[in-house]
């Protein structure tokens, strides 16, 4: 006789559904940090590369699309900028209890993200802020982009190197002998 076979068990047993033994998670991971590092205050840097190079029409859009997204930006935040760091900041320590009170694995992984891009958001409203008031000319609002770019590669990879040196323990700590 044979035993009875759940499909959802069987599932779950084939699909690891654990966030950080999870192929899935560390690609979103990789995703999502190589987005955050490739657009730069919403434009793209390749935007910034072919200004530096080119020059002349390449400048003019560039210069038109941070005037875009800096505005929106700060409109945003002119707006709606208490409510969006209180909400923020509700869900990020709602989400923190959850990860390392309560000690659900995907809350973990969720905050890991998460956090890190929150101070990107901030470093971006910084940014932004900061080239609206000096207005700089095309040379100086390209070394402003990527010196931006520059602070969200490195955050980007240090959070990367947390997470997986977290990751590894959570995965470590539930095989059997550790």
């Amino acid at each position: 006789m044979l035993p009875n076979v759940d499909l959802t068990q069987t599932l779950f047993e084939v699909i690891d559904m654990r966030s950080f033994s999870n192929l899935w998670f560390w690609i979103m991971l990789a995703l999502i940090w190589s987005a955050a590092s490739h657009r730069v205050l919403g434009v793209p840097f390749d935007m910034v590369v072919r200004a530096r190079r080119f020059g002349g029409q390449s400048e003019r859009d560039l210069i038109d699309m941070v005037r875009i997204n800096i505005n929106r930006m700060l409109h945003l935040g002119h707006v709606a900028g208490s409510w969006l760091i209180g909400v923020t900041t509700f869900g990020l320590s709602s989400l923190s209890l959850l990860a390392f009170w309560y000690d659900i694995e995907f809350a973990q992984a969720v905050v890991l993200i998460l956090l890190p891009l929150s101070i990107v958001a901030a470093m971006s409203f910084a940014t932004a802020r900061r080239i609206a008031v000096e207005r700089p000319e095309v040379e100086a609002l390209c070394r402003h982009l990527a010196r931006h770019r520059f602070w969200v590669q490195l955050l980007g990879m240090v959070s990367i190197f947390v997470t997986a040196m977290y990751g590894m323990y959570q995965n470590l700590s539930v095989a059997p002998g550790f």
